[in-house]
């Protein structure tokens, strides 16, 4: 019969064992507070990251909650002013409707009440300049609008911010003050659509009357006058829509440029 010899190693590892537990247990704070302190930390950067990740995904929730509001409202007005009848395009109402909603959000607008629209995507041949009242909802005034002399000749299809480019600048503006300058009553309109028209004032683009704007020189050339860049309207017409228009309305030049209605600092604020 084999005889049971101990194991002499067995109870030095138990005690190895014990020894180290206890040292675990009782001195702690070098290796448990350690460890506890990186399970805090990463459970913090997980909560963190997931508190980030909702508030995105909320903030784009309601960003396309809101754009489907404005694109809702705006064809309800479009539809209610019969626009479409007076030759404004749809896409140009609702990118003009977009711009004023987000500038008014933002508190640029002391008029709130006028929305202004060249459509430059009909030829100068037409009357597509709309002053709009949109709290009554009623269109003002509807005229012809000139645009710059290198921007093309009855269509406007080259744009510039450039200064000395005589060329028409798309986008939002806002009015400003009222002049009387060589071309009779003119007022200021301030581009705050960055990149494209924000030289607006250096380039000294303002709205002002013109006798080459008008029924007669259509007839008599069969095309509109242009102008250096400034979007001038008929000279009896000025009397009428820059008092409506001045001092911190929406003022809107539309084409139809996919990069633009992209990369617009007011319509994708």
């Amino acid at each position: 019969m084999k005889q049971c010899i101990p194991n002499p190693a067995k109870p030095i590892l138990v005690l190895v064992f014990f020894l180290l537990s206890s040292s675990l247990l009782h001195a702690g704070p070098p290796v448990y507070e350690a460890i506890n302190a990186s399970k805090t930390a990463k459970n913090y950067k997980t909560s963190a990251t997931l508190f980030r990740e909702k508030r995105v995904a909320y903030a784009a929730a309601a960003k396309r909650a809101e754009m489907r509001m404005i694109i809702a409202t705006a064809a309800n007005i479009y539809e209610e002013m019969d626009l479409e009848d007076s030759g404004l395009s749809r896409k140009a109402f609702q990118a003009a409707w977009t711009g004023y909603y987000k500038l008014k959000k933002r508190g640029l607008l002391r008029k709130t009440n006028i929305l202004s629209i060249c459509d430059f995507s009909q030829s100068s041949s037409n009357q597509r300049m709309y002053v709009i009242d949109v709290h009554n909802r009623r269109l003002l005034y509807r005229t012809y609008v000139a645009h710059g002399i290198n921007s093309g000749e009855e269509f406007a299809t080259s744009f510039s911010n450039r200064m000395e480019s005589c060329k028409s600048s798309m986008g939002f503006y806002i009015t400003r003050a009222v002049y009387t300058g060589i071309n009779g009553l003119s007022l200021r309109i301030d581009g705050v659509d960055r990149g494209y028209n924000d030289n607006a004032m250096r380039r000294a683009i303002v709205i002002h009357g013109a006798g080459y704007v008008s029924q007669r020189i259509l007839r008599k050339y069969g095309v509109m006058g242009t102008t250096f860049g400034c979007p001038a309207i008929p000279t009896e017409m000025t009397t009428q829509i820059i008092p409506v228009v001045k001092n911190g309305s929406c003022f809107f030049i539309y084409f139809p440029s996919q990069r633009y209605l992209t990369q617009s600092s007011v319509l994708n604020s």
